[in-house]
């Protein structure tokens, strides 16, 4: 009779994206006891990282929004496009439903926030490995049945997220040139994005959208 053949079990490998040496170290920490993980690769570039995906196809990306002057969104398409195989889970700050809303239908798998505690982490990865999506737990306390579907906003969906940090700043006083130098763009690019939001907000002109900044609760977009 021949031996029984020991079971191989074959860990997620997954590649860390964020700019913050410390937050990178804290996942290593959280994920290197368990046994069905293995860290294949961290980067806290943007670029470094697609071209880190590109050769290592990890099962799983766990990918911040906020990556220096780039947004950890803009390699989401790229990461579908050159690693379909591998699911992208966003690890953020922010827990504004238009952040969550955008990154789903960019295809991203899971949403957690860093407040999100080990277990959700790997609760998380583990949904997505079996071709589910995750919302972690703080996002869904924030009543997100209502702010997904808010309807007393006007068009506030059509937003990008640019978008959403512009009008955030002007309701906290910024110029469109303090913004320009908060976000590292160029104040033609501000205004650019000003008028655009005038012609997604249905508002006639500056006036009209700063008293629409100063009259909606911004924690629902």
């Amino acid at each position: 009779m021949q031996p029984e053949q020991p079971t191989i079990v074959k860990k997620t490998r997954i590649v860390i994206v964020d700019d913050h040496q410390l937050i990178r170290q804290m996942w290593r920490l959280i994920l290197a006891d368990g046994e069905q993980v293995e860290i294949v690769g961290e980067s806290g570039e943007l670029k470094e990282a697609i071209e880190m995906v590109k050769a290592l196809h990890p099962d799983v990306v766990l990918l911040d929004i906020n990556l220096g002057l780039y947004s950890g969104l803009d390699a989401v398409p790229v990461i579908r496009k050159f690693s379909p195989g591998t699911q992208i889970m966003i690890v953020s700050m922010h827990t504004q439903a238009a952040y969550v809303k955008r990154t789903l239908q960019l295809g991203v798998k899971a949403y957690i926030t860093k407040n999100s505690s080990k277990e959700e982490m790997l609760k998380a990865i583990e949904v997505v490995m079996k071709g589910g999506i995750y919302i972690c737990d703080e996002i869904k306390q924030f009543k997100a049945d209502e702010t997904f579907n808010n309807e007393e906003i006007p068009c506030i969906k059509k937003l990008s997220l640019r978008e959403i940090e512009i009008i955030k700043l002007i309701k906290e006083g910024y110029s469109s040139k303090a913004i320009s130098l908060q976000l590292h763009i160029g104040s033609r690019t501000v205004e650019v994005h000003r008028y655009n939001m005038l012609k997604k907000l249905k508002l006639k002109n500056t006036a009209a959208l700063i008293n629409f900044v100063n009259n909606t609760d911004l924690n629902f977009i």
